[in-house]
């Protein structure tokens, strides 16, 4: 579906990425974890052409996304970053049409066709009630629904999602998560997104691809992936996993090592 082939990108001489493949399958859930600096959202937002590569490429579809028009990379995909600004006067539904450009002409204007994928992104999103409002005045976890919304309009093969959950509390994480999985599970939208929590990507993913210093040190499923022994490497932490048997899910403590003693503490919870 989407690949990066021997990806490096340099950053005032300085290499951010180097060397990195990834292949993602039509309607997977691919997460990439690693520590701050790894190179995480620099590999997607190379992945989405935001980025150009030093060397390598990104393939959609067998196609270099390089030789593509800029609209038909929208059509294809869409990138949603941590932080989405909008003007202050953009309502919900207004913001949501935005997603309907990459499949119009500069002249066209949106018709009775559009504003019904429009209406179904907002419903589809739970938004039906905050349709009139300021997407500004919206909390954390409803604005980052009405960006979703908006990239459900823009009918996109993939989603690449840049910490997701970022400055949302728990319950609205948890939400939005939800959200993405219920699109990829129902729609066969191709999910690629950047979370720190372990717990979540572990809960939410098909694969995981782990980054450190620029560099793939792993790629496969949470159970394989996420062990003690790669999160002491990775990470330089100890950690404990247990492993469900009656819904085969994993949960991850941190042993947060001090002089006197280790404090074993959640990463996150999960329902």
């Amino acid at each position: 579906m989407i690949e990066a082939q021997s990806v490096a990108i340099k950053y005032d001489g300085r290499t951010i990425i180097d060397n990195i493949t990834l292949q993602v399958q039509e309607g997977e859930i691919v997460s990439i974890i690693g520590p701050n600096g790894s190179g995480k959202s620099t590999l997607l937002k190379s992945m989405s052409r935001l980025i150009p590569c030093e060397r390598g490429c990104v393939r959609i579809g067998g196609q270099e996304i390089g030789t593509l028009s800029n609209k038909r990379v929208a059509q294809l995909l869409c990138m949603l970053c941590q932080s989405n600004q909008t003007p202050g006067d953009m309502t919900v539904e207004e913001l949501v049409s935005y997603g309907r450009l990459p499949h119009k002409k500069w002249y066209e204007r949106l018709d009775a066709s559009d504003k019904e994928v429009v209406d179904w992104a907002i419903d589809r999103t739970g938004l039906a009630t905050y349709r009139e409002r300021l997407v500004g005045s919206l909390s954390g976890g409803e604005a980052q629904r009405a960006w979703i919304a908006m990239a459900l309009a823009q009918r996109p093969k993939i989603l690449m999602l840049d910490e997701p959950t970022t400055y949302l509390d728990i319950a609205h994480q948890l939400e939005v998560l939800e959200l993405v999985r219920s699109i990829n599970r129902e729609l066969g939208i191709t999910v690629v997104m950047v979370l720190h929590d372990l717990n979540q990507a572990s809960a939410y993913s098909d694969r995981i691809c782990v980054l450190r210093d620029g560099q793939v040190m792993m790629t496969g499923s949470p159970k394989d992936v996420l062990t003690p022994e790669l999160i002491r490497d990775v990470y330089g932490v100890e950690a404990e996993i247990t492993h469900h048997a009656v819904d085969d899910s994993m949960r991850i403590y941190i042993n947060k090592k001090t002089e006197a003693a280790s404090t074993r503490t959640e990463l996150a919870p999960l329902h």
